[in-house]
């Protein structure tokens, strides 16, 4: 009986032991330590559930859901890789917290950035004054000044949730909008922020007046900027479709450069004659570059057999042509792309340009040339504003449908 009750007692704290080890379940508050010294932190919140047995983590930005699956457990150590990106975290479970860093391996330097989440917490910001009257609904013209004394305008976009002191929004600028942001408006105080896997930005701003915002601006712990803005809603930036030009309206647009699978696409290749065309100057490094495929996705679905080719071309952030043929494969994988995705082997807006000397300059990652079936260019545009931009993307959706309804109808 004894060595029963000594078995029985062994068995349970092993099966005790193994429970212990397995993630919790829940609800978690992730924080970004961007700096220490100031307390100056980055919060978002996240799901941990489980699927066929595998932990998959849930991060949250706004109306966006990002779904992790990449997770490896060794005993309280946890491991997980963003999805497209080359970025990932390393934890210690210690009960309740998580402890360890985000590591973003497209950086050389202050890309590592400490990192705690907690579990049962939901709240992304604390919210002090739920009941305060105050508002930041609508659109603001925005002005960033940067460390390097150059500024740039954006346009603020915010909206209150169901009246409340909550917050969802975006910035839109000429190269592409802020994505998904999340916050809290406190008193006077307003509160953003989003967490993407590549964009860690935080947004801290005081509302001087009802039309009137001063704040700072941090993008991970590398950057920070100070802002303000002004309530406008007629705010407006320089059309997208006139930063990107011809230098010679004639130009007919050539490439080749290799797919992921080492074969040679050039645009003179019998698939593509007489097709209209989209071509994508992008990188798998580029979060705005992802909504933008996303959408590219389907309109290929919707107007591939009528005619219509849609060819990616990467501008990677590394020359090594396996990493970024591999990092380009990842992303291809994990959106479903059905379209070429060719890797350049060139980094940067520099080398972009230099690829295309028939254009005044390549200004933003993604640029996007339409085609017609000659090759000619009918228009360039640069930046994306994804769905987080509300009314500007439905109508960039719009107005790009009917470009390439109008030129599919030629002939």
């Amino acid at each position: 009986m004894r060595t029963l009750i000594v078995l029985l007692v062994t068995f349970s704290g092993l099966t005790m032991d193994v429970y212990a080890k397995k993630i919790k379940a829940g609800s978690y508050r992730g924080v970004l330590v961007l700096d220490e010294t100031n307390n100056t932190v980055l919060p978002f919140t996240f799901d941990l559930s489980y699927e066929n047995k595998k932990p998959l983590i849930t991060i949250h930005n706004a109306e966006e859901k990002i779904r992790v699956d990449e997770i490896r457990q060794d005993k309280d150590s946890l491991f997980f890789k963003m999805p497209v990106f080359d970025t990932e975290f390393r934890c210690k479970i210690k009960g309740n917290v998580w402890e360890g860093a985000w590591i973003n391996h497209y950086r050389k330097d202050k890309n590592i950035i400490p990192f705690k989440a907690y579990f049962n917490q939901t709240q992304r910001f604390e919210t002090k004054d739920i009941s305060s009257t105050e508002s930041v609904e609508g659109r603001w013209e925005v002005l960033f000044k940067g460390q390097n004394g150059k500024s740039t305008k954006a346009i603020g976009v915010f909206h209150h949730i169901e009246q409340s002191a909550f917050v969802h929004g975006t910035f839109l600028t000429e190269t592409g909008d802020y994505r998904y942001l999340e916050g809290v408006l406190n008193g006077k105080q307003l509160l953003l922020s989003c967490f993407d896997g590549s964009h860690a930005f935080l947004f801290d701003a005081s509302l001087k007046d009802k039309e009137h915002l001063e704040g700072v601006f941090y993008s991970g712990s590398h950057w920070k900027e100070n802002w303000s803005g002004i309530k406008n809603d007629s705010a407006k930036l320089r059309d997208p479709a006139e930063i990107t030009y011809t230098k010679n309206k004639d130009s007919i647009i050539s490439f080749r450069f290799k797919d992921s699978d080492g074969h040679w696409v050039a645009s003179s290749d019998s698939t593509f004659k007489n097709k209209v065309m989209v071509v994508q100057l992008m990188g798998s490094w580029c979060p705005n570059c992802m909504d933008e495929s996303r959408y590219l996705k389907q309109v290929h679905e919707k107007y591939n057999g009528l005619g219509l080719e849609i060819v990616a071309l990467a501008f990677e952030k590394t020359n090594d042509a396996e990493k970024s043929r591999a990092q380009v494969e990842r992303m291809k994988t994990r959106l479903e792309l059905p379209y070429a995705v060719l890797i350049t082997e060139k980094t940067g807006k520099d080398k972009a340009s230099e690829t295309f000397p028939f254009l005044n300059e390549i200004a933003a990652f993604p640029t996007t040339l339409f085609l017609d079936r000659r090759h000619n260019i009918v228009k360039i545009h640069t930046g994306f504003s994804g769905p987080a931009t509300g009314k500007a993307y439905t109508e960039f959706v719009k107005e790009t449908e009917a470009l390439i309804e109008g030129l599919l109808e030629q002939r």
